[in-house]
């Protein structure tokens, strides 16, 4: 860890002078740090476990077998580093390591020290912008103190494979592991607010998150069209469709990168971006008051906003059940069947459910 602030790469971006990750995180991310802060001496708990957890294994294992970005080795990604924590203002900064793999990944991982870790796959993937937006994004991590928790999930998941022999062991294990990817799927929509707070550039934010998705070929992609791809993705099919993003979902730590790119551009329009760039946003200073029944209650207010406009078959339905909807049954059928407008056709008709359910499975398979 270093204290260096020095040498970060001239074009001028706005500082965050004692930002808090509160604002940039997201709703679902944030009420749960909040809570795991108020928790008195989870910390301490949670970092005892670093005896049992392979942390310093792997830091041995990179230290050993990766590179050490420092001014001698990958001097622009160390520039990029320094000034991702001059502008989120993180004092100490984190060490960073490049590692050999074709598949283009980055992750921060550390219960007592954050450590940056970034694959070849990704270096010879992005530019130079679209690589800062991805430095700041694990930097973000490392602010929230999200390393702690990866660790932690990374560590169980390792650990439900082994005792998956075990009757109802990995039952258990894996509803946390469960559990933990959701919340862990917010947080990465956190560190990509983050990675726009230091690369200010949106386009770039948005071109890395397409070529992870598509490969180097941005002279065939287009950023409209890949947007459009994440409205068609929320409102397409019926609930089937709705079940199947669920259970797709389910065991990926991150979200889908259309969402991904989805969502950040929301935020970058958002009045809440604007503010911090503004210079109004939560200090650290003021983390400590930081009340856990606003922040659940926030949490839960932009759930209820997301099933209120949401375009998805089964969110819909959720907010007709809560908006008191008369014909419930009447409702799950149709809304099941793809056919909301076939409530008052026989199943044997012309227009009935058969024809668009079938047409459906065929689109999904």
């Amino acid at each position: 860890m270093t204290n260096s602030h020095e040498q970060v790469p001239s074009r001028q971006r706005k500082r965050f002078p004692e930002i808090s990750s509160r604002a940039y995180e997201h709703p679902a991310d944030r009420s749960a740090l909040v809570a795991l802060r108020k928790l008195s001496g989870f910390d301490t708990v949670f970092k005892a476990l670093s005896a049992l957890l392979p942390e310093r294994s792997l830091r041995l294992l990179f230290l050993s077998d990766s590179v050490r970005v420092n001014d001698a080795q990958f001097a622009h990604l160390n520039d990029m580093l320094r000034d991702a924590c001059y502008i989120l203002d993180l004092e100490k900064v984190p060490a960073m390591y490049v590692t050999q793999d074709p598949r283009p990944n980055a992750m921060c991982i550390g219960l007592d020290e954050p450590i940056i870790v970034l694959t070849t796959g990704l270096l010879e993937l992005l530019d130079e912008e679209e690589m800062r937006a991805v430095v700041g994004h694990e930097v973000g991590h490392a602010l929230s103190g999200h390393s702690v928790y990866r660790t932690v999930l990374l560590f169980l998941t390792g650990l439900a494979l082994k005792v998956a022999w075990i009757p109802l062991g990995n039952v258990a294990i894996m509803a946390i592991v469960t559990a933990l990817r959701e919340w862990f799927r917010k947080s990465e929509l956190s560190a990509d607010r983050a990675g726009l707070l230091v690369g200010q550039d949106l386009q770039a934010s948005m071109r890395g998150l397409m070529k992870i998705a598509g490969g180097n070929h941005l002279h065939e992609m287009n950023v409209d069209a890949f947007l459009q791809q994440a409205e068609e993705y929320e409102s397409a099919g019926d609930l089937r469709d709705s079940v199947l993003k669920i259970l797709n979902v389910l065991p990926r730590s991150h979200p889908f990168t259309t969402v991904r790119a989805a969502e950040l551009k929301k935020w970058a329009e958002s009045r809440d971006y604007q503010r911090i760039m503004d210079g109004h946003y939560p200090r650290r200073t003021e983390d400590k008051d930081a009340s856990v029944t606003d922040s659940f209650r926030e949490s839960a207010s932009h759930y209820a906003d997301t099933v209120r406009t949401s375009k998805d078959p089964l969110m819909k339905l959720v907010g007709d059940i809560a908006g008191g909807a008369g014909d419930l049954g009447g409702k799950l059928r149709d809304k099941f069947m793809g056919n909301g407008s076939a409530a008052g056709e026989t199943a044997g008709g012309s227009n009935g459910t058969g024809p668009a359910g079938g047409g459906t499975a065929q689109g999904e398979g």
